[in-house]
């Protein structure tokens, strides 16, 4: 059975780090494929300063030259509220699911819609973030070991990137060296994006 990776965002926009994180777990957990879910309308944060073609656009120029990474447009085809539990719901099932997520996501992983579903259709894969320490929060924990699950810890060096401080780089004209792949920033400054 097929393994694959999940990795879910707003990609607004793609950086270098979201690149690192798929390679990672593609290498640690032994996955055929890791897939970026591109959200519609994640409704935990504010709206989105990218169209969903613009980010879809930008995530096809990121995974350019890195192997068993692709885009699934399932979330933004589908439109509206983004919610994890419905994507898991709809995808195909000839397949073993990893859900790739960095701590800062776990922190608040049981005000997820239907968390304990979504823990059920895939294995948790969590990896470090800067500033946020790696804690399983008390009511997954009990729920993990009540169904003789496990929470998987990637090993993953933590980037300090976040898209937050790039718009805000490239709104004040600032440097992103470094932040984004090359193609990416091209695409940026051709379309004014975030400015």
């Amino acid at each position: 059975m097929k393994r694959i990776g999940l990795l879910g965002g707003s990609f607004d926009p793609v950086h270098v780090a979201h690149l690192a994180l798929a390679d990672a777990a593609r290498a640690a957990l032994g996955l055929d494929e890791v897939q970026l879910l591109p959200a519609a309308n994640p409704w935990q944060r504010a709206p989105l300063a990218a169209s969903p073609d613009h980010r879809l656009a930008m995530l096809s120029l990121a995974i350019e030259g890195h192997a068993g990474l692709s885009i699934n447009p399932i979330e933004i085809e589908r439109g509206g509220a983004t919610y994890t539990v419905d994507t898991l719901r709809a995808l195909p099932g000839q397949a073993r699911y990893s859900w790739l997520l960095g701590a800062d996501q776990l922190a608040n992983f049981c005000t997820w819609r239907d968390w304990q579903e979504i823990a059920t259709l895939v294995e948790l894969a969590v990896a470090v973030r800067p500033g946020t320490p790696l804690k399983t929060p008390p009511e997954l924990a009990a729920w993990l070991a009540r169904q003789g699950g496990r929470l998987r810890e990637l090993p993953f060096t933590p980037l300090d990137i976040s898209a937050s401080d790039i718009r805000r780089r490239l709104a004040r004209g600032e440097s992103t060296e470094g932040l984004l792949p090359p193609s990416v920033a091209r695409y940026i400054a051709h379309h004014d994006l975030y400015q």
